[in-house]
């Protein structure tokens, strides 16, 4: 989900609530997905305490698009929190099936979804084996998205692209993305060139990957390669998507990308970020050269 896309989320539902129309447990998922993206801490608080007083059913899907939000948001106790809840899930799980109910697809979606997060490789490996095995349900793409994502961020990537190539349907753009980044973090290059180079063919056109995978390079003093990559997005017109930040004020998400003036009060802003700039220098001066500084 793009910033935009989240904005647009979060204005749908405001809208919803205007209409007086009931949101469900998906229509939560969602909104929690947006905060994350744009960091929208308070928004997701207040979506939390809607949660709570309409009693809506706290599945695995939701408590861990909470977990989430509060995590991508900055609020770590929080997400601990709630992600100690999540291991309930395992429990409940079993609990399922000890007394003879049958899941389905979502179901298997939501646990492995908590495997994922939780990095419970062991766990994850037995249930989606389940799926097919013992209840046999064919996973679904997402599911193997989950699996693939809970090996490669545990560093089992050889199995991850194993299960990969195993997929009776050809991976997407998520799947290929989690292999990706997973490879970037446990530094193997070989398979990151893969995954970028699929990725590519997915989307050509999308600046994000060509920069992830020069940069990539970088980290590991590989620059000729990641100038053959910086050659490749002006050989086909590629450009640079420009760097864009957001800021939650009083339950409000504001973008701002380099150089914005669009803002109705840029000047203050520019003004503001002056003083904090000569504040700043002020206090490295200081640092350095202590009480001199002004004397």
């Amino acid at each position: 989900m793009s910033k935009l896309n989240g904005k647009e989320a979060l204005s749908l539902f405001h809208e919803m609530q205007a209409m007086k129309i009931d949101p469900d447990e998906v229509t939560m998922v969602s909104c929690l997905s947006a905060c994350s993206q744009l960091g929208a801490l308070d928004v997701g608080i207040w979506i939390h305490r809607y949660i709570e007083k309409h009693n809506l059913f706290l599945n695995v899907v939701l408590g861990t698009a909470l977990v989430d939000m509060y995590a991508k948001c900055g609020n770590i106790t929080k997400a601990l929190q709630h992600f100690t809840g999540r291991q309930d899930a395992l429990s409940c799980f079993r609990e399922m099936i000890d007394a003879g109910l049958t899941p389905d697809d979502v179901t298997f979606l939501g646990v492995l979804s908590a495997c994922c997060h939780g990095g419970l490789v062991e766990e994850g490996r037995e249930i989606f084996s389940q799926m097919s095995t013992k209840f046999n349900i064919p996973p679904k793409i997402k599911h193997y998205s989950c699996m693939v994502d809970l090996l490669g961020r545990t560093g089992l990537l050889k199995e991850a692209i194993e299960l990969l190539d195993s997929m009776p349907v050809e991976a997407d753009a998520v799947i290929w993305g989690a292999v990706f980044f997973s490879c970037r973090i446990h530094k193997n290059i070989e398979l990151g060139e893969r995954a970028a180079m699929k990725l590519l063919e997915l989307d050509p056109d999308d600046s994000g990957i060509y920069v992830l995978l020069a940069n990539m390079y970088v980290e590991r003093n590989m620059w000729k390669k990641a100038g053959e990559v910086r050659k490749m997005m002006r050989e086909r017109g590629v450009d640079k998507t420009p760097g864009c930040s957001s800021i939650e004020v009083n339950g409000n998400v504001y973008e701002f990308i380099v150089r914005d003036k669009s803002h109705s009060q840029t000047g203050h802003i520019y003004e503001c970020l002056v003083q904090l700039s000569k504040q700043m220098e002020l206090l490295e001066d200081e640092f350095l050269f202590g009480s001199e500084v002004g004397s």
